[in-house]
């Protein structure tokens, strides 16, 4: 009988202990995928900013370009009328 007390006894205890274990892995692991998690979300932000900034620029190059082809237009138009008052 007494063997059987000193078994019982054991396993509660290894069961106890395995309990024990099990919750401070988990919540040590539940901490680090927090952290990781808040790397991540500030990761994403400046991403997402980066793309914010990126696409700003793609809508103004084509505008900048239309300007600069306009302004050519312009050099052009003004260096004609140079060289007619040059030769008159």
């Amino acid at each position: 009988m007494t063997e059987i007390i000193t078994a019982l006894i054991t396993g509660v205890c290894s069961v106890a202990g395995v309990i024990f274990t099990t919750s401070a892995s988990n919540r040590k692991l539940q901490h680090q995928l927090e952290i990781n998690q808040a790397v991540v979300n500030t990761k994403l932000e400046n991403l997402t900013e980066e793309v914010r900034k990126h696409n700003n620029f793609t809508v103004r190059v084509p505008i900048l370009e239309e300007q600069v082809s306009a302004l050519n237009e312009e050099i052009r138009e003004l260096k004609h009328k140079i060289e007619v008052l040059e030769h008159d």
